[in-house]
């Protein structure tokens, strides 16, 4: 800020209005078209990979790849029978967390498409660089998730 001289001749700052803006002083809105690239590149690829996993825990679900071995294994243990039906329920619900995740990826290359990708839904902030490339699909800063998450703990405890 530019100083002037008062008639007591003490210095006081002034704010100036046509203060050019800086690098520094303007903060980053979006990501450029070079990193929406490379994001849209990493999403592709993790969405690739969840959609072969998804398959495998489907075709678990259903044997479609079972070679016809149900029949040889032991049947007459009362003891494990509960087991494999927990391990059916347990496959299904990774089946159905993977189905979630899938969706979050392929919003997220939506995202990409509409220009909006990166930025908090909450604060409206750009979401860092190295969150996006851990996590891909997020939607929040780390102090949006935090504040989300002490909220509902508060909210919980009353």
């Amino acid at each position: 800020m530019p100083i002037k001289k008062g008639k007591d001749t003490k210095d006081t700052a002034v704010p100036s209005k046509n203060k050019p803006k800086t690098a520094a002083s303007e903060e980053k809105i979006n990501y450029s078209a070079k990193d929406l690239a490379e994001f849209k590149k990493l999403l592709s690829d993790k969405l690739e990979q969840a959609r072969k996993d998804n398959e495998l825990l489907k075709s678990t679900l259903s044997h479609t790849d079972d070679h016809g071995t149900d029949d040889t294994s032991p049947t007459f243990s009362a003891m494990e029978g509960g087991s494999a039906g927990e391990t059916k329920e347990e496959t299904a619900q990774l089946a159905l967390r993977q189905e979630k995740y899938i969706k979050n990826l392929q919003d997220a290359l939506v995202r990409i498409e509409n220009k909006t990708y990166g930025i908090c839904r909450i604060t409206g902030k750009l979401i860092p660089k190295e969150r996006l490339l851990s996590v891909p699909h997020a939607t929040l800063s780390i102090d949006a998730k935090l504040s989300q998450q002490f909220n509902q703990e508060n909210a919980s405890s009353v």
